[in-house]
């Protein structure tokens, strides 16, 4: 019995350690049809705005910036918004 519990002790320390070593890796950059991050890794060498604008005009959308955390290891957070009619705004493609 105490050789089985033992096992098991072990089966799920192996488990819960593969599952942790794997847990830090985030994409550079990371957006959907409402917004996402941007690494702020890239500032310096991508242009932040033009991914953002990129990602929403896909879905007809402008992109605002809402947040950026100057930090090693931060991000900057965009949200895509619908332009409101009658306004001088449009969604916009970047040319690659």
């Amino acid at each position: 019995m105490r050789r089985m519990i033992a096992a098991a002790l072990v089966a799920t320390s192996m488990t819960a350690a593969g599952g942790v070593a794997s847990a830090d890796t985030v994409a550079p950059f990371t957006a959907n049809d409402t917004g996402g991050i941007i690494s702020y890794a890239l500032v310096g060498h991508a242009d932040v705005r033009a991914l953002a604008a990129d990602n929403c005009a896909r879905y007809g959308k402008v992109a605002h910036l809402t947040g950026v955390q100057p930090t090693v290891g931060g991000y900057l957070s965009f949200a895509c918004v619908w332009v409101p009619p009658g306004r001088a705004e449009r969604a916009l493609r970047v040319r690659g």
